[in-house]
């Protein structure tokens, strides 16, 4: 993995500080040029990679870099699924039978049993969840995907549920079907670790916020520290300035004092803030990653 990772926060309004700040990041998004146009800037500054969630919007994304692939030769992505949203405002319009017709083929064993509406509970998980990575995956079709990230809202819902099982599910198929590593994102790092260990997935690759102060971080800053220092998974670190809570240098810094720490993800709105970090991290990740 790059050190370095673009992500998609602002272009949907996500902000876990400001209600305002979202509006206005939503507004500023509206068309699809305008998120093309910070994803140049992005790639101009040296990062090649865009971890993005699977919003229905994203597909004009993917559509431009097909066409330009020219321009683009060492792009890659990685989809983050589900896009919670999209299948939370589903469920709610349509129900939940409904909802999946939405999303899953037609046709074969999972097409007749959502015609006659049978429980899902009766049929197989691993099959469902199989079909909605393919459907989720579909956006992707040509592009680079080394790496496919499992959503947080979905992670941490399958632990909460004991559905262990479902990682393995999940973590096989993006293996056998996309040539891909699977990644984990989690609010909640030594509990996926631990389902993670029982289920034989060796050195996982796991997304989680990682900052100075402990901002949604389940189990506090200490218990990240140990597991970060000690535990064999590659970390991925986001919400690095706890929504604007920190200093960039002082975010940064912290972050690469820890070891082995792979790729750092970050969101931004202008080619001025997108230099600024990407510059911090060179500057500050000299030496930072070791190897476990």
């Amino acid at each position: 993995m790059d050190r370095v990772l673009f992500g998609d926060n602002q272009f949907f309004g996500v902000n876990h500080m400001s209600e305002d700040k979202a509006r206005a990041q939503s507004m500023k998004f509206q068309e699809t040029q305008a998120i093309l146009d910070v994803l140049d800037a992005a790639y101009q500054e040296g990062i090649r990679t865009f971890m993005c969630t699977t919003h229905d919007r994203m597909g004009e994304v993917c559509d431009y870099f097909r066409a330009n692939v020219a321009k683009y030769p060492d792009y890659r992505f990685y989809p983050c699924m589900p896009y919670a949203h999209k299948y939370a405002n589903a469920v709610t319009e349509h129900g939940m039978i409904e909802a999946l017709r939405l999303f899953l083929p037609h046709d074969g064993a999972i097409g007749a049993m959502l015609k006659g509406g049978l429980a899902l509970a009766n049929k197989d998980v691993e099959a469902i969840m199989q079909l909605l990575i393919d459907a989720e995956m579909k956006m992707f079709h040509g592009l680079a995907t080394p790496v496919v990230f499992m959503q947080n809202v979905i992670t941490d819902l399958l632990l909460g549920l004991k559905m262990n099982d479902t990682f393995r599910m999940f973590h096989d198929h993006v293996r056998d079907k996309y040539n891909a590593e699977p990644g984990f994102i989690t609010m909640n790092v030594p509990r996926l670790l631990d389902v993670l260990d029982g289920l034989g997935v060796v050195n996982p690759i796991v997304c989680a916020n990682i900052n100075k102060i402990g901002f949604r971080m389940c189990g506090g800053v200490a218990v990240y520290e140990d597991a970060i220092a000690k535990r064999p998974f590659r970390p991925v670190a986001m919400s690095v300035l706890a929504s604007g809570a920190i200093a960039p240098r002082e975010a940064i810094e912290y972050i690469c004092q820890q070891p082995r720490i792979e790729s750092i993800v970050f969101g931004a709105s202008s080619r001025g803030n997108i230099r600024q970090t990407k510059a911090l991290i060179d500057e500050l990740s000299t030496g930072a990653v070791a190897e476990p």
